[in-house]
């Protein structure tokens, strides 16, 4: 792991241990397909089993629940290793762990419990988590998916759309109003009548990733779908703080990444007689990214300590998400502007993981959504528009 200032003397052995063994998988099984599959825009399904084999999903679960039950620093260590390959590996398992198993652990009942979280963190299900609509965006309390209740059932409508792993689920957890207005979240299988998944073509960005909109006509599902801990919008808010704390681990992967492929080409590459490793201006670029790296890698461990010490807020993870997925885009560019023609081609990672982390930057709340939500917290004030 690059590592400028030892953050790596903090983690425990089990962490550094649960890091290297990620790496060497990922490295000898998978970086070596990930481009054509980028390409080819094919996200690789075959790998969702081996991820459940390596402790990849719901890796920081009870063990009681079939799941590995390591601690939420290891949590981030791996998704910074799936994110060092590709942002949409992270993706698929930062859904399958933060926003689907972790509702269903946190809000769901005993037998919900029991069914979903081991075969999920074997690979043997997969969830997508349906919250976003079309016009809802950063305001999910305006959703007008709603789930009206008939007998012993409850009858679900209404659209998701920009919904990973949607085309690929077994379940998807469809988050709705009920009559009263309440939002409630519903475990949907996806071979229910009503219920209907259209892959989003033509993308530019997470190309290995599945997204998808979900649409659901009438579906009925039985009450016992329901997760009945689930009242309010601040359930499925819960669920993205837990997947924004992957993510503010798994960008600085992605930093690692543009930063290597920028470092050795520019001590490769020569103008003038010597390697443009030499050129103050290309050094800049570099200091830039090692220097974000590094901060970020510390805000990272420290919300990790945090997480595990049970004293983060939501407010902790903003800053985390924001810093850092804006640093690792801003790093992409550079290191995108130090290979020059070279860097638009998938020889090197850098084009990839640049066009990726437009939406990285854009989902789980954009860097203006966390900058309000960390200017409200500081001030106590909604910032007028």
């Amino acid at each position: 792991m690059l590592d400028y200032y030892n953050v790596a003397e903090l983690l425990s052995t089990e962490d550094r241990q649960i890091q290297n063994s990620a790496r060497d998988y990922l490295d000898s099984e998978v970086m070596p397909g990930i481009k054509g599959w980028w390409e080819s825009g094919e996200f690789p399904s075959h790998l969702v089993p081996e991820f459940g084999n390596m402790g990849f999903l719901g890796s920081n679960l009870p063990s009681e629940y079939g799941c590995p039950g390591v601690n939420n620093k290891s949590y981030g260590l791996i998704m910074y290793e799936l994110e060092r390959i590709d942002s949409g590996l992270r993706s698929f398992a930062s859904v399958q762990s933060a926003l689907v198993m972790y509702p269903i652990y946190k809000y769901g009942s005993e037998e919900q419990k029991k069914k979903y979280l081991p075969e999920m963190a074997k690979g043997n299900l997969i969830g997508c988590f349906g919250l976003t609509e079309h016009d809802g965006g950063s305001d999910p309390g305006a959703m007008k998916t709603n789930a009206k209740k008939d007998g012993e059932s409850y009858i679900l409508n209404g659209t998701k759309m920009w919904i990973t792993n949607g085309n690929i689920a077994d379940v998807a957890l469809v988050w709705a109003k009920d009559e009263s207005g309440t939002v409630r979240g519903f475990l949907v299988p996806t071979d229910t009548p009503g219920f209907k998944a259209n892959k989003i073509e033509h993308k530019m960005s997470m190309r290995a990733s599945v997204t998808s909109e979900l649409v659901l006509e009438d579906a009925r599902i039985p009450v016992s779908a329901m997760l009945p801990e689930s009242n309010g919008l601040s359930a499925p808010l819960s669920c993205l703080t837990q997947a924004r704390y992957g993510i503010a681990w798994g960008a600085l992967g992605a930093l690692e990444s543009v930063y290597e492929d920028a470092l050795k080409f520019s001590k490769a590459r020569s103008t003038f007689g010597k390697p443009i490793a030499s050129r103050q201006l290309v050094q800049d670029k570099l200091v830039d990214m090692v220097t974000d790296h590094t901060r970020g890698l510390l805000l990272a461990w420290r919300l990790g300590e945090m997480k595990d010490a049970g004293t983060m807020e939501y407010n902790h993870v903003s800053v985390a998400k924001r810093e850092n997925v804006r640093a690792a885009l801003k790093a992409a560019r550079s290191a995108r502007e130090v290979l020059g023609g070279s860097g638009i081609t998938l020889d090197y990672g850098v084009i990839r993981h640049m066009l990726n982390l437009e939406t990285v930057d854009t989902y789980e709340g954009t860097r203006d959504v966390h900058t309000l939500i960390i200017g409200r917290h500081i001030t106590g004030e909604n910032a007028l528009v």
